[in-house]
């Protein structure tokens, strides 16, 4: 991990288009200013965690459901009310 040490109103550039500026320091917190493209996500630690978690649990639960229906006889994956012939 890069350790920087900035003061008040001074900034890190990350890359060419990211720019972090220290706002104000108050006790133990710290608030920064985030100018970033819209296309870069930016998130709170703890939210990109939750975040990461929730994907990973999405894609699971659908490779489940695709081996699922690999496994099904090929009749049975047809929606309900259909034949092979509306294929």
């Amino acid at each position: 991990m890069l350790v920087l040490s900035r003061r008040i109103g001074e900034s890190i550039v990350i890359g060419n288009q990211v720019t972090i500026t220290v706002l104000e320091v108050r006790g133990d917190q710290v608030r920064i200013g985030i100018d970033a493209p819209r296309d870069v996500q930016v998130h709170r630690e703890e939210v990109w965690q939750t975040l990461q978690e929730e994907n990973a649990r999405a894609a699971d639960t659908a490779d489940r459901a695709r081996r699922l229906v690999a496994r099904m006889p090929q009749a049975a994956r047809r929606p309900e009310g259909t034949t092979q012939d509306d294929a």
